[in-house]
């Protein structure tokens, strides 16, 4: 029985999205919850998987392709059978096919790319695979063709058991040193959306950043006295300075609610809750899980959720809900090493904070130089909405709640 493979049903705030990867070819054999495809938005990359066991039977959207809500993408035959990389244009003198090339159709490749080596009669189990999960990409075959032609003709052929590139490898371009080589490569649509919503933001709000610094030294010494049994007490939870940073902020919110509050069109909306956002880097841009209701989770909950939402990004398996909304944002670029920067605005937030590296400075304390473990934290608001005495205080508040941790605890 066949049965049409549908795009996802899409949040009102996504239009539609992209084909990224077909991970089956016409004619292969799937197997049930087996992935099919990779459909990538403005916000995540969504996976189609196979209800049944058969065989996919049909592409109706290729890679790259822009497909909408529920919009038919593939055909599949339930119950049937086939083989890898089979296709439903096979003639019967294909049982005489070499042992050559039932090698080639056992290969992950895309349908670009095997098109393109029928064209120019490249054999595909001598191209290097670079793409996703070992698959060949037309980007494989071109530089596979481009090498030959640069080659010596006395050169050996490229060996057929070179390995596929791990799937962890990022799609970035390589050079050879003393080439002035370039290459064009389209633009993801997370990457895309990013790129417009941060240039909207610097160009539809006053945005202002102040700053100050933190002494460490508190938070430094008691995750130092308390980690082990931390760990131990919540099941592998590490206690990292994420936690206290979202604890102190969290505090801070409740003391000034235009930071935590939004503008929409000429109203200002307050929000009674802590949503905050957490920005975590993946190989495709940044993403900014949002943990709910902080106010309520303790340490343990807080770390536990942002080791959580940080392996679900790397792996691309973010939902959109989990990304929608937020009244705040947390970014540390510290973890690169970043001493100081302005980050910008995460709209329709009114206020993002920037974590940076912790170094070690001399300090003047109580009259006598010292070496203090600090960091540099960077507020960035919107000043139409933001007063900056208001920020200042706000920024001050999380330092005074750092450096003394009990009085995140105290309410004090």
């Amino acid at each position: 029985m066949s049965t049409e493979i549908k795009a996802p049903v899409f949040p009102e705030s996504v239009a539609d999205g992209t084909i990224a990867t077909w991970h089956k070819q016409p004619g292969e054999q799937v197997s049930r919850d087996e992935l099919l495809v990779d459909i990538e938005t403005d916000k995540v990359v969504l996976e189609v998987v196979a209800q049944n066991d058969g065989v996919l039977k049909e592409i109706i959207k290729a890679e790259g392709d822009t497909v909408l809500s529920s919009e038919v993408v593939g055909i599949f035959e339930e119950g049937a059978t086939g083989s890898a990389g089979g296709s439903k244009d096979e003639a019967p003198a294909a049982k005489e096919e070499t042992a050559q090339e039932a090698d080639e159709d056992d290969l992950k490749v895309n349908p670009a790319a095997r098109k393109l080596a029928e064209e120019k009669g490249v054999q595909l189990s001598a191209v290097k695979a670079t793409g996703k999960d070992g698959r060949i990409t037309k980007e494989d075959v071109l530089n596979h063709i481009k090498a030959e032609k640069e080659a010596p003709a006395a050169a050996p052929a490229p060996k057929a058991e070179s390995a596929p590139a791990p799937a962890s490898a990022p799609s970035m371009p390589s050079f050879n040193a003393g080439e002035r080589a370039e290459k064009r490569v389209p633009m993801t649509r997370l990457r895309a959306t990013i790129a417009k919503r941060l240039v909207s933001a610097q160009q539809n709000a006053a945005m202002l950043t102040t700053y100050n610094e933190v002494d460490m030294k508190a938070v430094m010494e008691l995750r130092s006295q308390y980690k082990d049994m931390f760990e131990k007490k919540h099941d592998g939870v590490r206690l990292g300075f994420m936690g206290f940073f979202v604890k102190a902020a969290t505090e801070a919110l409740k003391r000034f609610p235009s930071v935590n509050a939004s503008i929409d069109g000429n109203d200002i909306v307050y929000h009674g809750y802590q949503d905050i956002g957490v920005a975590v880097s993946t190989d495709k841009g940044l993403v900014v899980p949002v943990l709910r209701d902080v106010d309520a989770m303790g340490l343990a909950d807080i770390e536990g959720g942002i080791v959580d939402y940080a392996k679900k990004a790397k792996q691309g398996k973010l939902g959109i809900e989990e990304m929608q909304g937020g009244t705040f944002t947390i970014t540390n670029g510290g973890v690169f090493g970043s001493l100081m920067s302005t980050p910008i605005l995460n709209p329709p937030q009114t206020a993002i904070l920037g974590m940076h590296k912790i170094q070690e400075r001399p300090m003047a304390i109580n009259g006598q130089v010292e070496i203090r473990p600090m960091m540099y934290l960077a507020l960035s608001y919107d000043h139409r909405m933001i007063d900056g005495k208001e920020a200042v205080q706000f920024l001050v508040t999380i330092k005074e709640l750092l450096e003394d941790p009990a009085r995140i605890l105290l309410d004090v």
